[in-house]
């Protein structure tokens, strides 16, 4: 069985789990393509199963699928915010702060995401285990599933050459730094795929023509197959590495007919 098939039987289990049972359920965090894969086949229901994905803020890049039970899932639709309490309660926060002036790894840069998440691989923790790393100056806000929180506490005292002092926090309190946006006007000759990638992230047509192929694009959280897919107002474009792009505005032509568009396009996080 190959991961794509392994990814969706971890995910139906989950939720034939929830029917039977009538309890939450919830997977481990699941990545950009793993969440594409779920989505297509589960959608947000499956029966009387209410299906949430949640990484514990807006606009997280990994998240669990939660499935509600029929009992929660009323609620769920009532809490209008998406910020629903028993899903949000299955995930906490690992404050970890270095002491002022060595917050640096081996190279003397500082501590980058990489040097948190390969600290923690290096304590034997699965990557599946971990959602988002928020990295700020002096440390890193560090999204876990709540069932590994206090071995992280008891085991996590370094990264790079830098001791941790470490803090468990509910979501709540997770600290998510301000990000960079850009407008970017331009103009398309249609509203394909290939066409307004190349548009929000400054490449040639050639280039997105080629993330697509290799599944490295995702528009509304769906992997994108074809590069003259139509693209709509509002769609969230996002080629992995490279950042994320909201199609904000499609208004009207220009004096050479091409079709004028604005992004608002985000920096990597």
């Amino acid at each position: 069985m190959n991961e794509d098939k392994l990814t969706l039987a971890h995910a139906e289990d989950r939720i034939e789990q929830c029917r039977n049972y009538d309890m939450l359920t919830h997977t481990s965090f699941l990545d950009a393509r793993q969440q594409s894969l779920v989505r297509r086949a589960f959608g947000v229901r499956s029966g009387d199963v209410r299906l949430v994905y949640d990484g514990g803020y807006e606009d997280a890049d990994r998240v669990i699928l939660a499935a509600l039970p029929y009992y929660m899932a009323d609620l769920y639709e009532e809490s209008l915010s998406g910020e629903f309490g028993p899903v949000r309660e299955l995930m906490t926060v690992i404050r970890a702060t270095a002491p002022k002036g060595s917050h640096a790894s081996r190279s003397g840069r500082a501590l980058s995401h990489s040097d948190y998440l390969g600290a923690l691989m290096g304590l034997g923790i699965k990557r599946t285990m971990v959602g988002d790393i928020l990295v700020r100056e002096d440390g890193a806000d560090i999204i876990v599933l709540a069932e590994i929180a206090d071995y992280i506490m008891q085991t996590f005292a370094s990264a790079g050459r830098s001791h941790l002092s470490l803090e468990r926090l509910p979501i709540e309190a997770l600290c998510v730094p301000e990000q960079n946006t850009t407008e970017i006007r331009d103009t398309v000759a249609s509203l394909r795929l290939d066409a307004l990638l190349a548009a929000a992230f400054r490449i040639p047509r050639g280039k997105a023509a080629d993330a697509i192929r290799q599944g490295l694009v995702f528009v509304d959280h769906l992997e994108a197959a074809k590069a003259d897919m139509p693209v709509e107002e509002g769609a969230e474009l996002v080629i992995r590495h490279k950042g994320k792009a909201v199609l904000t505005a499609v208004s009207g032509r220009s004096r050479k007919d091409r079709i004028n568009v604005t992004f608002l396009k985000y920096g990597n996080k």
